[in-house]
Order: C-alpha cells, then structure tokens, then sequence
C-alpha cells in the first residue's frame, strides 16, 4: 500500500482544478489559507449533453474567480442556470450574488437571507436543473445550514466543508452542534453503504476515492478527541482555550482559535449528555 492510499478517504493526487467525475469539475479559488486549504473548490455541474450548468459554491468576492468559473462553463459549451451553496460561509457564499449578477440566475440555499428568487433548498428536494440530479441532504453540524449534494449518476457526494479533502473541519460554535455534526457523518455514511457513493467532491482539498473510509475516519476522530476533552476536563482543565492547549498541542498554532470553537461544541456536547 502506498502512503497516498493509506491516507484517509485516499484523496486523489494531482491538479485540483479541472474534471473530477463524468459531470464535475472544479475551479479552484484562490483563496488559499490554512483554513481554506488550498483555496475553495467552486465546482460546475452538468449532464454530459446538457447546455445549462449547476454551480455549487461560486467562493469569495473575487472578480476574477468568479469570470474564470463562466469561462471554464462557456468553453464547455455551456451557460450557468443555478447556484446552490452548502452553506454560508464567506468563503463559499460571499461571491454567490456578484455571481447570479454576472450569470442572470438564482441562489438557492437552505438560509432565507443567502438566497436570491423564491426557492429555497430542504432535505428531500431534488435539483432537476438540465436534466442534472441533484439530491439534498441536511448534514448540519459545521453549521447549522450545512448542506450536501448527492449526485447518484456519478456516485458522488458534494460535501463543502462537512468533510473535507485534507485534514478534518471545525464545528462552528456556537452555530454548529456536534451531536448533529454526529447524526450528519452518520448519514453520509449511509449513503456510502446504501446508495453506492464513492467520492466524495469537497469544499476544499482534493477529491476523495473512498467515500466511506473518509466517513469512518472522521466519525473515529471526533470520537478520539471527545475522549480527550473529558479526559482534559477530568485533568482539571476547565477551560475551553486550556483545553485547546492541551489536546491540540501537536496543532498549528494558527489553528487554535478554530479548535477552541470545535472544543467549545465537544464540552457542550459532554454536558447536554451528563459527562462532564
């Protein structure tokens, strides 16, 4: 086994911009940070015949991104007839109405105040757009507006930031909730043993070929650091940025004030279930 394999979820090598499946393919933002990864994945989907296309997550307010993400559809021979965001986000949704004005579309989102025409998104609702299925699936947790996207035709799952293609994500406290961060990963998973999803097309990172080793990974981490915070707590480690410094030694520094986000929700969770 190579060492690329035996990472988690076996994220695919190479260009992270350009075709991923038969109907996505990604244009990477450039936005690049420790938190973002290597930029936000604006990802353009379409049926293999069809002139309209879907747009999930346009990124930041960034001109240049946002034309080069029209470019990328036109010389497919395509125009863009929909944006649909996983969630609100800057980084993901900050350029969604500079984009549906330079597009002459509509958003839809699951918050009322990110979208733009009447229709909004709910679990259960089925895009149709050019002839492209789309299936929704709340997983709310990194925040409460999280979405993913389930495309069956290519065995995929859109997943912005509640997996990602490197690393793990944080749970936005006090808007994200880890027990329902849990119920989301278990959801996904479902979808990975139940629907035949494959691959997982994130909000940032690369492509992931092992759709369901990428869940399992991620609902043992979350199980390992739970177990940490209350081992913390026990240590007489009270507060969330002690705790932070503690389990997350090893972390970026950097990255801190989002761990400290992800703690607060853990000792949230350890209280609401009578633990700490």
């Amino acid at each position: 086994m190579t060492e690329a394999a035996a990472l988690p979820g076996q994220p695919r090598g190479g260009v992270l911009s350009g075709p991923a499946t038969a109907r996505a393919v990604n244009v990477l933002a450039p936005n690049a940070s420790a938190m973002t990864l290597d930029g936000t994945n604006t990802w353009i989907l379409a049926e293999p015949d069809s002139e309209l296309a879907v747009v999930i997550d346009p990124g930041p307010l960034d001109d240049d991104h946002l034309k080069n993400v029209i470019g990328v559809a036109e010389a497919a021979g395509r125009r863009i007839g929909l944006i649909l965001l996983t969630h609100g986000h800057p980084d993901h949704a900050e350029g969604a109405g500079r984009f549906a004005e330079l597009t002459g579309t509509k958003v839809r989102a699951l918050d009322p105040a990110l979208r733009l025409g009447d229709e909004g998104l709910a679990a259960g609702d089925v895009v149709t757009t050019g002839g492209l299925e789309l299936r929704v699936v709340p997983t709310p947790g990194h925040t409460s507006d999280s979405l993913c996207f389930h495309l069956p035709a290519d065995g995929a799952v859109l997943t912005g930031d509640t997996i990602l293609g490197r690393g793990t994500t944080m749970v936005a406290h006090p808007d994200g909730r880890l027990g329902d961060y849990l119920d989301s990963l278990r959801r996904l998973r479902s979808l990975t043993v139940d629907d035949g999803v494959h691959t997982v097309l994130p909000g940032h990172g690369p492509v992931l070929e092992d759709a369901q080793g990428a869940v399992e990974f991620y609902l043992a981490h979350r199980a390992h650091r739970l177990a940490q915070v209350e081992t913390a707590v026990e240590d007489g480690h009270l507060t969330s940025s002690d705790v932070v410094a503690h389990v997350y030694a090893d972390v970026d520094r950097s990255l801190w004030p989002a761990a400290e986000l992800s703690v607060l929700a853990q000792l949230d969770y350890l209280r609401e279930h009578g633990l700490i």
